[in-house]
């Protein structure tokens, strides 16, 4: 397993983006390697169960230390190549640089901002939840800047944190299989032959590899089959051109618009801090009927808490392995509700091309599809009943019942599209 950092070519216009992905022996390389090879597992000849526990916990323990060693080595390398457009806000996460939201403010605030020298960008509200993004005055830091709005009367005031991609695949986009069926969302890099697309970042909305391998899974593509045949694919671009793509407001104008269109399920395999206006806008979209399916990362189980994977109510997915083992590389988040394939299987990648995948990911898309299956239209007075089919449907492992590996259980086993 190899944590990279990733410059994507074209599809991505040189824009880096920190994510963990697992590097597989006979993959094409695409990017630059940032950490060795995950240790094996050194068992002794005979070995005792107590003595088996305490070398798995050893090597767990390293590896996790090693994937949050390169998170923040990659976060910090982000901001090297970008200076102008990102920055690392108070908890050492990337965000786009000299910028913060505010969380439903009012006029007397703005008013008290713009007289420190602050500058609204935008003002906008999404499915009823409102915010402002202000630029700050030259020399501020981010931390800085929060702090002091706070102090001006900000209730809730943060950068607008990045989401990287939870996996990622090389080379360029082709499309998704057409259908008829239900509607699904992806948000994330567009995804091309989305029966819907639209555009939340500069340069938006154009198809790319990684938003195309996630609704492949969904839909099917060529020979990779999909968890539900036939669906069609909502498509909203949240990166575009744009170095600071992948950000909070980009992403919750992206569910606004998911809403709007009347998705049931939208899936979003990107991972970043908490954030309170996205945390709002899928609170607000939840009400409506909305369900989020999210992947928890692969920065390892000593990194923080993935979101939007840990916002209460979001669907939250790990990925298993062709030998239906967790992705030791797996990243955590405030609880797990579904596993499904991550590993050892094929996505569509370059020209058509089907290229070997791996990271949490593509597991969501699975868990996506599922749903979406029995809960094709938005209708919240019937989404217990449909939750309740995706239970029945989910493969019990690990420990009985509920658990911190799999969750409820694994969804869409067969789904996967084996390598060859």
């Amino acid at each position: 397993m190899i944590f990279i950092l990733c410059k994507k070519g074209a599809a991505m216009r040189g824009i880096w983006h920190w994510t963990g992905l697992i590097s597989l022996a006979t993959a094409q390389p695409a990017c630059a390697q940032l950490a060795p090879p995950l240790p094996s597992l050194p068992l002794p000849a005979r070995p005792v169960l107590n003595e088996i526990g305490q070398d798995l916990e050893r090597v767990t323990g390293n590896v996790a230390r090693q994937l949050e060693d390169v998170r923040r080595a990659a976060a910090a390398k982000l901001v090297r190549e970008h200076p102008d457009h990102i920055a690392l806000d108070p908890e050492g996460f990337p965000a786009r640089a000299g910028e913060v939201i505010v969380d439903d403010p009012d006029d007397a605030l703005i008013a008290r901002a713009t007289a420190k020298g602050y500058a609204v960008i935008a003002r906008d509200e999404v499915l009823g939840v409102g915010f402002v993004r202000l630029s700050a005055p030259r020399g501020r830091s981010l931390g800085q800047a929060i702090r002091e709005l706070r102090k001006l009367g900000g209730h809730e005031v943060s950068a607008d944190q990045l989401h990287a991609p939870s996996g990622a695949v090389p080379g360029h986009a082709a499309p998704v299989n057409a259908g008829n069926g239900p509607l699904v969302g992806v948000i994330d890099g567009g995804a091309a032959g989305a029966a819907l697309t639209s555009g939340f970042a500069a340069g938006a909305p154009r198809a790319n590899d990684h938003g195309t391998a996630v609704a492949s899974l969904i839909a099917g593509a060529g020979l990779v089959r999909g968890g539900l045949p036939g669906a069609r694919i909502a498509s909203a671009d949240v990166y575009g051109s744009d170095p600071a793509g992948g950000n909070a407001t980009a992403i919750a104008r992206a569910i606004g618009w998911m809403v709007q269109n009347r998705v049931s399920v939208v899936t979003i395999s990107l991972v970043g801090p908490p954030n309170p206006v996205l945390g709002r806008v899928i609170a607000a979209a939840q009400a409506r009927g909305t369900v989020i399916v999210s992947a928890v990362g692969n920065n390892g189980p000593a990194a923080p808490p993935a979101y939007p994977a840990s916002y209460a109510g979001v669907v939250a997915v790990t990925g298993i392995d062709g030998r239906g083992r967790a992705l030791i590389e797996a990243g955590r988040a405030g609880h797990l509700d579904y596993a499904a394939p991550g590993a050892d299987m094929l996505a569509m990648g370059a020209s058509g091309r089907t290229m070997r995948v791996r990271g949490t990911s593509f597991a969501a898309p699975f868990a996506a599809a599922t749903i979406a299956r029995f809960y094709p239209a938005p209708d919240s007075a019937g989404l217990r009943a449909a939750m309740a089919k995706v239970d029945a449907q989910a493969r019990d492992a690990g420990s009985r019942g509920t658990d911190k590996l799999y969750g409820r259980g694994v969804l869409c086993e067969a789904c996967r599209t084996p390598v060859q």
